[in-house]
């Protein structure tokens, strides 16, 4: 069975423990984080759980696999030194706070040939996997646009602005639904609480195959709202993350063309069809995320949310931090690489 360590027990890193704990699929051998008391609170909640307060003590441990849910200015180090160590690795989105960070993570691992996964929970979620499938399937018909809203009231993020906090969801799952990453785009924010950082944005995406998107991002609402609507030539899909009932809906609903039986008829007709929510399989995403994980080490499977998948992340949010709206025509992907 594969023992894991992990590293970082601020916010996330319980949620972490918790389902490493709870998973029969691997070992919850080591914890390491730099705060006393968090190390004291996770070896006393897990007794088999061996605490570490030095990284490089930890990594001489043996532990195979570590998992990463540290501050994002400090993945590129630790995920490094682990890989380095002989580890698999899995660090928390974003994968490094810069391209060409992520790029030589991806580099090593596959020098090292271990695998490198990044923490995009969202893309083990029921919800955005059924959508994914109605995608691929051909229901929705030819994807036209795909509008992504994720706001609410905080929480302020002390390291990064509401960009990489909030976006990093929705570029992630917009290029596992896609499967192409955008070749241009453009972002508009401003700062309204702190003088320097952004906490409403606005995204624009184009992608390879004419597909556009728009992202609303904000830490500065009044509502909490998780809402994206993709439009296809053949249905709609919505998907409302706060609908705790139906989280999925299925219009068949859009315009169709008519042929003009003489000059100047109006050629437009409204289809109004029926809704259907679809059936959504009810599992935990962290816990899948992390059974995949394991999966991926023992097997040599390439993750969904590999580590090339979050350097292709990291470089659409350094694209459209890069590129205000006005300089929309000459903001390109073609500097960091090709589709996925």
């Amino acid at each position: 069975m594969l023992k894991v360590g992990l590293v970082g027990m601020g916010y996330w890193g319980p949620n972490l423990a918790r389902v490493l704990n709870q998973s029969p699929k691997c070992e919850f051998v080591a914890a390491c984080d730099l705060n006393p008391r968090n190390l004291d609170k996770i070896t006393r909640q897990y007794p088999t759980v061996v605490g570490y307060r030095d990284f490089d003590a930890f990594l001489q441990s043996d532990v195979q696999a570590v998992v990463i849910a540290t501050p994002i200015s400090t993945h590129y180090e630790l995920a490094k030194a682990a890989l380095l160590a002989g580890k698999h690795v899995f660090v928390e989105k974003p994968i490094a706070d810069a391209g060409s960070k992520a790029r030589k993570l991806v580099e090593l691992a596959n020098k090292t040939q271990h695998t490198l996964f990044v923490g995009h929970t969202f893309i083990y979620s029921p919800p955005v996997i059924k959508v994914k499938q109605l995608i691929d399937s051909g229901d929705l018909g030819d994807i036209h646009y795909v509008s992504l809203s994720r706001v609410n009231l905080g929480l302020y993020q002390s390291d990064v602005d509401v960009v990489w906090d909030l976006a990093v969801h929705d570029v992630s799952i917009l290029l596992y639904w896609l499967g192409e990453k955008p070749i241009r785009g453009a972002a508009f924010g401003r700062a309204c609480v702190q003088s320097e950082k952004r906490d409403v944005a606005f995204l624009w995406l184009e992608f390879p195959s004419g597909i556009i998107a728009h992202n609303e991002i904000s830490w500065l609402s009044p509502q909490k709202m998780r809402r994206t609507c993709v439009v296809g030539s053949k249905r709609m899909v919505v998907y409302d993350d706060m609908d705790s009932a139906e989280k999925v809906k299925v219009y068949d609903r859009g315009v169709n063309v008519k042929e003009p039986s003489n000059f100047g008829e109006f050629q437009l007709t409204y289809r109004m069809g029926d809704m259907y929510a679809p059936y959504l399989e009810n599992a935990e995403p962290l816990l899948r995320e992390i059974e995949h994980f394991v999966a991926c080490c023992e097997q040599g499977v390439i993750p969904t949310t590999s580590g090339e998948f979050g350097a292709q992340v990291v470089e659409t949010l350094e694209m459209v931090n890069r590129t205000d709206v006005a300089s929309w025509n000459t903001s390109t992907m073609s500097s960091v690489g090709a589709q996925l």
